[in-house]
């Protein structure tokens, strides 16, 4: 009988998430193993992932530390200011009279962030080639197409059956597949969750003039609308409409959805142009009702989906990646079993709070925006406008939204493993 290749850590999905904790912990000393059931190449493909992302400025460092920086950088945007908007009409060009108004701004916490912005937008399609050449770069062994169809657990060691007929073995196996995490159901771990009845319709346009750096996030009855700047005078809308109207917009001609958008933009932004398809994903939540299993972890979308409203999925899933990392490195120079349920308690222990606390006031601020209650209206008009009135609360939210608070993992800092 074949023994079964070994390694550190099997890492079964090699999307964002699970590439950039392979980087993470291979820079620790790992030996690690990327398994995904899509062609490494096709994840490359500018077809395959439509959308953008607001990476804080917290998990930028992170990148620059595992190498990815540097290639992303001339494909991020700065974003130096966010304008939150609360209203009944479309036109995020125009602030209706009487609608809340919220303003962030770089400035007011530059002192803190050595001038950093609030975040940069960068194309998933980006962060995903500069993945790949980082992966190879550090000779991460990749196996792609290669389908998980068997998880077992022992005592001292994983064993992973991929579709190929092949097993592999490792102490610890992470489940960064997402949310249909095929290692989280093999571990037996549940999750709650729930649909929004809402979808994303994610394009990107150019623009008739300089976004100047700003994005604009405009909440309507039926979700939000967001306008988030990109390099090359671009923009990523994401327009949030019930299922049924998100479905209609894919489908709908390039003349009929132009109009559409024109709507919501009003006379916005010049001679705006739709580049490129568009894609539409459906909104839920879905949180794991634990991050750890006998010699499973769960990272990234495996271990929560949350709504897009404050563009904090990939963030979150990063922050597990670099907790995870660093647990895992310390424990091996410690000499210690990196599967065991001690060592996987403290990443569980990490992170646990923060997950959740996020995915539920995620969850609570889609509730209280996607409706047009009059009272719940005049309540968050009131809300806003107290935010914007105090400086230091508005300071609190940009740092937190930068990532920048908590018991940060030294990635987030900048530093190495």
């Amino acid at each position: 009988m074949t023994q079964p290749e070994r390694y550190d850590v099997i890492i079964a999905g090699a999307g964002l998430a699970g590439a950039t904790f392979a980087l993470a912990a291979a820079q620790g000393g790992l030996k690690v193993v990327l398994v995904d059931p899509q062609p490494f190449e096709a994840q490359l493909a500018p077809a395959f992932d439509g959308r953008s992302t607001a990476i804080a400025f917290s998990t930028f460092r992170m990148l620059d530390a595992v190498g990815v920086g540097e290639a992303l950088r001339p494909h991020a945007c700065r974003m130096d200011r966010i304008l939150v908007t609360d209203g009944r009409r479309p036109g995020a060009a125009s602030r209706p009279a009487g609608s809340a108004f919220l303003r962030f701004d770089a400035d007011e916490i530059g002192d803190r962030t050595d001038g950093e912005p609030l975040g940069y937008m960068v194309e998933n399609r980006r962060i995903r080639v500069a993945l790949a050449g980082a992966v190879a770069a550090a000779g991460i062994e990749v196996r792609a197409p290669a389908a998980v169809v068997g998880v077992e657990a022992g005592a001292a060691m994983s064993w992973v059956s991929l579709a190929d007929g092949s097993v592999i073995e490792a102490p610890l196996i992470v489940g960064a597949e997402g949310r249909a995490s095929p290692v989280r159901e093999a571990a037996g771990i549940d999750t709650v969750g729930w649909g929004y009845g809402q979808s994303g319709v994610v394009a990107t346009v150019s623009l008739g003039r300089d976004h100047g750096n700003v994005a604009h996030e405009y909440f309507l009855p039926s979700g939000p609308f967001a306008i988030l700047p990109l390099t090359e005078q671009r923009a990523s809308l994401v327009w949030t409409e019930t299922t049924r109207r998100a479905e209609a917009l894919r489908a709908a001609s390039d003349e009929a959805f132009q109009s559409h958008l024109m709507r919501r933009f009003g006379d916005f932004l010049d001679e705006v142009a739709v580049v490129g398809p568009r894609f539409v994903y459906p909104l839920s939540l879905q949180l794991a009702g634990s991050l750890t299993a006998p010699r499973t972890a769960l990272i990234g979308d495996a271990a929560h989906g949350v709504h897009p409203v404050a563009g904090q999925g990939l963030n979150m899933g990063l922050k597990d990646a670099a907790a995870l990392a660093e647990v895992l490195v310390e424990a091996l120079r410690l000499g210690e079993d990196i599967g065991s349920e001690t060592v996987l308690d403290r990443y569980a222990r990490w992170r646990r709070f923060d997950n959740v606390a996020l995915t539920a006031g995620f969850d609570g601020f889609v509730r209280l925006f996607s409706n047009d209650i009059a009272p719940v209206r005049l309540a968050r008009n009131l809300g806003i406008a107290a935010v914007n009135r105090i400086p230091a609360l508005r300071r609190a939210f940009m740092h937190e939204a930068g990532g920048a608070t908590g018991d940060l993992p030294r990635l987030l800092r900048g530093e190495a493993v």
